[in-house]
């Protein structure tokens, strides 16, 4: 072509040159050798952590319960009705108010009510002595006399013969109202006489009807009389001068010393030989006066009532009884 030079290379240089592209070529596209070259910018993944051991896993959660089945609705329990308020009758009510005022003035019923006899407001009980009397103050201590009047019927009734005395009042031995005894029911005398209060009177009247009965029951002979050894003394306990006042000391009790009967000998009150009529009959009778009195004391109680036995209706607190 006219103008331009047109050079030719020789055939040696061209097959260099392809052998060369050929080698640049297969090394760019060799794997291996890509691999041999290390990407810095990639980082490599840590290594995964051991499986956790089976005993150190958690439970597997159990499935919840079924839920019932809802009831049926004509199975279920009736709602409770709200209560109503009850219907106010004014009649009925103004009536009631009428019967809370009374009868009112003028009108017959209030005649009526007027006519009844009043009821009498029983009197107050009397202030009862009190359970332990010494020193000064039981000198200054006044006492208001009960009324025995209905204790005095019931002894008439019993077959007690009795009458009154004046009343007693000695330092601080007293008896208002005392009775001298002198004979019980079925004619059980009472040879040196008996200075009691009414209520001691009446609880050995009671009480000489059981002797009576145990003395028919086991000696086969009647009961005629109580030997005694004393009732009011004014003393202290045991003849101790210094000891409190005995219930001798307010004609409240009395000392048997012995029983007699009709065709037999009289018994002592003393230890008899076990087994023996004398010991049943004393026994007994010494057990029932546990039932009339507030304190029975006697042979084998201690060395100051081995030849008698002491009765008393002495006040001890919630109604204590001293049997021995």
């Amino acid at each position: 072509m006219p103008g331009r030079t047109l050079s030719i290379r020789p055939p040696s240089v061209m097959r260099a040159g392809v052998a060369l592209a050929l080698a640049l070529g297969l090394l760019a596209a060799d794997p291996v050798g890509a691999a041999e070259t290390p990407a810095a910018s990639v980082p490599t993944p840590p290594p995964l952590p051991p499986e956790r051991p089976e005993t150190l896993k958690p439970p597997i959660a159990e499935p919840a319960p079924p839920t019932p089945p809802a009831r049926p609705p004509e199975l279920k329990p009736a709602v409770a009705e709200p209560a109503k308020e009850p219907v106010k009758d004014p009649g009925r009510e103004k009536a009631f108010e009428s019967a809370k005022e009374g009868p009112k003035e003028g009108s017959k019923d209030f005649a009526k009510e007027a006519s009844k006899p009043e009821i009498p407001t029983p009197p107050p009980a009397p202030p009862e002595r009190p359970p332990e009397l010494s020193g000064g103050a039981a000198l200054a201590l006044k006492v208001s006399p009960p009324d025995d009047t209905a204790c005095r019927t019931r002894l008439k009734r019993l077959g007690v013969d009795f009458e009154p005395l004046a009343p007693i009042a000695e330092g601080q031995c007293t008896a208002p109202l005392p009775l001298k005894v002198t004979k019980f029911a079925d004619g059980v005398a009472l040879p040196q006489g008996a200075t009691l209060t009414c209520r001691a009177a009446e609880a050995l009247a009671r009480w000489v009807t059981e002797v009576q009965v145990e003395a028919e029951r086991t000696l086969k002979h009647p009961l005629t009389a109580l030997e005694l050894g004393g009732s009011y003394v004014c003393r202290g306990q045991n003849h101790d001068i210094d000891a409190k006042l005995s219930e001798h000391a307010f004609a409240n009790a009395a000392d048997i010393m012995g029983f007699a009967f009709a065709g037999r000998a009289s018994i002592p009150v003393k230890a008899m030989p076990d087994g023996s009529e004398e010991a049943q009959f004393l026994g007994a009778v010494r057990t029932k006066a546990c039932g009339f009195f507030r304190t029975v004391l006697g042979p084998g109680s201690n060395a100051a009532h081995a030849n008698h036995l002491h009765v008393d209706q002495r006040e001890r607190n919630a109604g204590h009884r001293l049997c021995e």
